[in-house]
């Protein structure tokens, strides 16, 4: 097949947001994303800290 791309590799991120009421974070790296829910903002925004650092990550973008 001629046409086909090769995933591109994405730079790694952490990602905050909120809809309905739930707060959810999603964390790209390689080629994986993995997206968890929170109840609770506080929540959220610790697990996406401890994951900028564990990725070596400046900033965590809120969408």
């Amino acid at each position: 097949m001629d046409n086909v791309v090769p995933f591109r590799n994405v730079a790694a991120r952490v990602e905050v947001t909120e809809a309905c009421g739930e707060w959810f974070v999603r964390v790209t790296e390689d080629d994986q994303e993995l997206t968890r829910a929170f109840e609770l903002e506080s929540f959220a925004l610790s697990y996406a800290d401890g994951q900028r650092i564990r990725l070596g990550l400046h900033t965590i973008t809120r969408i």
